[in-house]
């Protein structure tokens, strides 16, 4: 293990007192000032401001810059009272652990669960779920993020406090006690962080600590972070070592690298993470990335949220082809043949706008590669946040599940996926009144070039209603089709942990071919010499493919007694080889 001190925000020691540690190279003068107003100033050297002071877990502060403004900790631990108020001293550890002797689980085990907190009932809620997921087959949970964020309601990508878990969710050792009973069941705990910008409401960054971002180079957000600084860098990886040794964290799933500049900063990231931890602990880092940058896949991070995977089989499924789902309407069987061999479609090709994207990646393993048929981004993403189920064939739509479940690729669902769900997931916030009307006159303006929404009225994301909409009705899950569903998502899930999982580590693609419009066949070596083949027909009729004779068929949906024809909208799923 390697020393890890983490400088940024305000610490308890031993003896009871608090180091508080500000980055502001901007201001002349900063002062503490407790909730009794008394001030205290800290001592400036080389841009940072430090003192340290006789205070306990629980006591109040602000930063007083310059005489003039009063602004929370950047690294607040805990933000009681949302984004603008004080800051609140924390303990990370009061807390008595259960699972202490907890070191995580492998990768080739995950199945993981993408949830939102707040829609579920904050800490406590997501935690009185988790038997149920535990009892289907999921392995991990991913919590969309925590950061404070204006209001108490928001995706999570509007956070400007990435230290302190959002308070209206819980405190922070509410957030311990779900994580902790995750551990119980055997469930790892992935959290979605966000490093590549801040919300539009709360971050004073700028005005102490404008170096914090560079002005030339600019994102869909705004400034760029300006990752080439140490004391910014040092800024998210004291973030990051935080989820992982404070909250005891699995993994992270890191939101939009693409808009991360500098690329060796992901790589230090994932040295120091994994240099933080005992060797027997499990660590399991993810990217959402644009760029398709294989190598980052053998540079610590262990899988990447494959895009392209999901876009073209969405495509196959509901025949939309506008937005980005363009750059895979074209050919787009092959281009699922090539998902299912190789993991990347776009491997340096043009994309609709003609330029390069992503890296050659068939050397990697399938594990490698997360793949999903739903998420918060492809369903919130829609102007009114439609699910599968109503845009697909039911029957196309389940024979795609059957390939996410039993591919060697690690499968995420979302929430409410298992039990057919038929309630949106959309686009919520709580901002003040004028970012919330300029959020929803983008939104509207966003979805004018789409012709399925053309004059048709974007639900408005600061209306309450909007969140309460997205919340999934838990009492659906025990009517009679929930309860189908979940039958069938248990028994995917189940072989999938009988048969593929042990076999998961070592395994390699083949080949794979297409075998008609909308239909494929796919084969893996897995590590213990068997054969996995998957025979997958999205299409309206039957296309001919090869007879396994020699295999045993793990699943099959729609597949008929015909071994070597396929009927439309169904998959054939065969083990082979040694015993």
């Amino acid at each position: 293990m390697v020393e890890n001190k983490r400088r940024h925000g305000a610490w308890l020691d031993d003896q009871g007192q608090t180091r508080f540690n500000l980055w502001a190279p901007d201001a002349k003068r900063v002062a503490v000032v407790l909730q009794d107003d008394q001030q205290h100033e800290m001592t400036a050297d080389n841009g940072w401001f430090s003192t340290t002071l006789e205070v306990a877990a629980g006591t109040d502060y602000r930063y007083l810059i310059n005489d003039e403004l009063q602004v929370p900790d950047p690294a607040s631990r805990w933000q009681a009272s949302d984004v603008h108020g004080p800051s609140r001293v924390a303990d990370p550890d009061q807390y008595a652990w259960r699972t202490d002797d907890w070191q995580g689980r492998p990768w080739q085990e995950t199945v993981l669960y993408e949830l939102h907190v707040g829609t579920l009932g904050g800490y406590a809620g997501v935690a009185e779920k988790l038997q149920d997921l535990a009892d289907l087959g999921v392995t991990a949970i991913e919590l969309m993020p925590l950061g404070e964020f204006p209001g108490g309601r928001n995706w999570g990508y509007d956070g400007v406090l990435p230290f302190a878990p959002d308070s209206s969710y819980g405190t922070p050792d509410d957030l311990r006690a779900l994580i902790d009973r995750a551990h119980e069941l055997g469930l790892m705990v992935f959290i979605d962080v966000v490093y590549n910008h801040f919300g539009p409401d709360g971050n004073y960054l700028g005005q102490y600590a404008s170096a914090f971002f560079r002005e030339d180079v600019h994102t869909p957000w705004g400034a760029a972070i300006d990752f080439r600084r140490r004391e910014v860098r040092d800024f998210f990886i004291d973030n990051a070592l935080m989820w992982v040794q404070d909250y005891r964290v699995d993994g992270l799933r890191l939101d939009a690298v693409h808009a991360i500049g500098e690329r060796d900063f992901l790589i230090e990231l994932a040295e120091r993470l994994h240099g933080s931890i005992p060797s027997t602990r499990h660590l399991h880092l993810v990217l959402e990335n644009e760029h398709n940058d294989a190598e980052l896949l053998q540079r610590g991070f262990i899988a990447q949220w494959n895009d392209d995977g999901h876009n073209v089989l969405h495509h196959l499924l509901t025949g939309e082809r506008e937005g980005y789902y363009a750059d895979y309407a074209e050919d787009a069987t092959q281009k699922l043949a090539r998902c299912l061999r190789e993991g990347f479609i776009y491997q340096g090709e043009n994309t609709r706008r003609g330029t390069a994207r992503g890296s050659s990646s068939g050397h990697l393993p399938p594990s490698s590669f997360v793949l999903f048929l739903q998420n918060h981004d492809q369903i919130g993403n829609r102007a009114v946040g439609e699910r599968l189920l109503a845009l697909a064939d039911v029957d196309a739509l389940k024979s795609a599940t059957a390939l996410l479940l039993l591919s060697p690729m690690i499968p995420l669902l979302f929430m409410g996926e298992e039990w057919g769900c038929e309630q949106p997931f959309q686009f919520f916030t709580s901002h003040n009144d004028e970012l919330g009307e300029a959020v929803r006159k983008g939104r509207q303006n966003e979805f004018s070039e789409f012709s399925k929404f053309s004059g048709q009225a974007i639900p408005t994301p600061n209306d309450e209603q909007t969140f309460k909409a997205s919340a999934p009705d838990y009492a659906m899950r025990t009517s009679p089709a929930a309860q189908s569903w979940l039958a069938f998502y248990g028994e995917l899930l189940a072989l999938r942990h009988q048969h593929i999982v042990p076999r998961l580590l070592g395994s390699q693609a083949l080949e794979s071919r297409v075998l008609g419009e909308a239909a494929v066949a796919a084969s893996w070596q897995l590590g213990d010499g068997q054969t996995l083949h998957i025979d997958l027909n999205l299409s309206d009729t039957h296309v001919p493919t090869d007879a396994h004779d020699q295999g045993h068929t793990l699943f099959a949906y729609r597949a008929g007694e015909q071994a070597d024809r396929l009927p439309p909208r169904s998959i054939r799923v065969v083990l082979e080889g040694a015993a």
